[in-house]
């Protein structure tokens, strides 16, 4: 108790000589320029020198599933498309469907792994697909995004929606794939080493989900209620704790666009996850991180990458509070206290 009082007594003196200052880090909020704005449910990597976004819906070029690149993280292009149209075999399984959702890209066995969604607005007959590739860069001979099919679906009779998925390893590398949107919250099952879902575990662990209040509006015609809205789930193994990133309330509505970033953690990747107060996700809890300001509404759809060569990030989208048009937002983390903090700009 001795050595810790003088040791306190000595930062403390330190601290008082030098102005140094032992308070969390502020997190660097990017002014991007370039091709940032559109961007939806913005799925961030850095592979050599460049990071690399993909996003959901169409490319300019009416490719699907745009990418967009960036040198400094500050000035962005759009680089490519990973399909040139909507694949065959969704057209089959989902007609309605119009463009391809919530890419996840992530680096595993020396392939790069893209998780993405189809579905239909406001339903939960949607599936989760796997594409990979040996390279990022469109000028290798190498460069080809080959299908690999349906890992995941949700049928009308489901309590969950196979949306929005989010690859992770846990501390001894096994995979898995989290997911989710509405109806009863977010969802994670078990992956193979091919990445697709596991046969010997099978079941489907609850991460976290919304508790309808006492003052609950009614359901829209033939659309889940809204304050079901939890989505966009995100998962990274940080410190001693899993940290569950996720979307609540309404996203693509424009200038009443109502999405906010919330955060719990868990020691345990199948949970339980709490917030900051201690209250259970699976019971409703969510510690804010990204909300709404004067210029910017809507932050949501996030992605995070960590890089102990930098500074950790998180990408997501905000809509303009002028225009009520989306755009990517990056920030970088700060990790005081043990939770993420982040900002958008003002």
């Amino acid at each position: 108790m001795i050595r810790r009082s003088k040791t306190l007594l000595a930062l403390s003196l330190l601290s008082l000589m030098t102005g140094v200052c032992f308070a969390a880090e502020r997190p660097h909020i990017y002014t991007l320029a370039g091709d940032f704005a559109g961007t939806h449910d913005p799925s961030i990597i850095k592979s050599g020198k460049t990071w690399y976004v993909f996003a959901t819906g169409k490319a300019p070029d009416g490719g699907q599933l745009p990418v967009r690149c960036s040198q400094d993280l500050v000035n962005w292009k759009i680089c490519g498309h990973v399909f040139a149209a909507i694949p065959d075999w969704i057209r089959q399984r989902s007609p309605g469907t119009k463009d391809l959702w919530a890419p996840d890209i992530s680096y595993v066995n020396h392939q790069y792994r893209l998780y993405y969604a189809y579905s239909l607005f406001g339903k939960n007959t949607s599936g989760i697909a796997l594409a990979t590739n040996h390279t990022l860069d469109p000028a290798s001979p190498d460069f080809q995004w080959i299908d690999r099919g349906l890992v995941l679906e949700s049928k009308a009779g489901d309590n969950y929606n196979a949306i929005d998925p989010n690859f992770v390893l846990d501390q001894k590398g096994g995979a898995w794939l989290v997911f989710g949107s509405f109806w009863d919250g977010i969802k994670m099952r078990r992956l193979d080493d091919a990445g697709m879902l596991s046969k010997n575990d099978t079941t489907l662990y609850s991460l976290a989900r919304r508790v309808k209040p006492e003052n609950a509006e009614p359901a829209p015609p033939n659309l889940p209620a809204n304050w079901e809205a939890i989505e966009a789930p995100f998962l990274v193994h940080h410190g001693d704790y899993f940290y569950l990133f996720t979307s609540w309330d309404l996203c693509c509505r424009g200038l009443k666009s109502s999405y906010k970033t919330m955060v719990g953690r868990s020691k345990s990747i199948t949970g339980p996850y709490v917030d900051t107060a201690g209250k259970l996700l699976t019971a409703g809890g969510g510690a804010p991180l990204l909300i709404a300001n004067l210029r910017w509404l809507g932050p949501g759809g996030e992605s995070i990458l960590l890089d102990r060569k930098h500074k950790d990030l998180i990408v997501f989208h905000a809509y303009d509070a002028r225009t009520g048009r989306p755009a990517m937002q990056l920030s970088t983390i700060d990790w005081s206290g043990g939770w993420p903090h982040a900002g958008l700009e003002r």
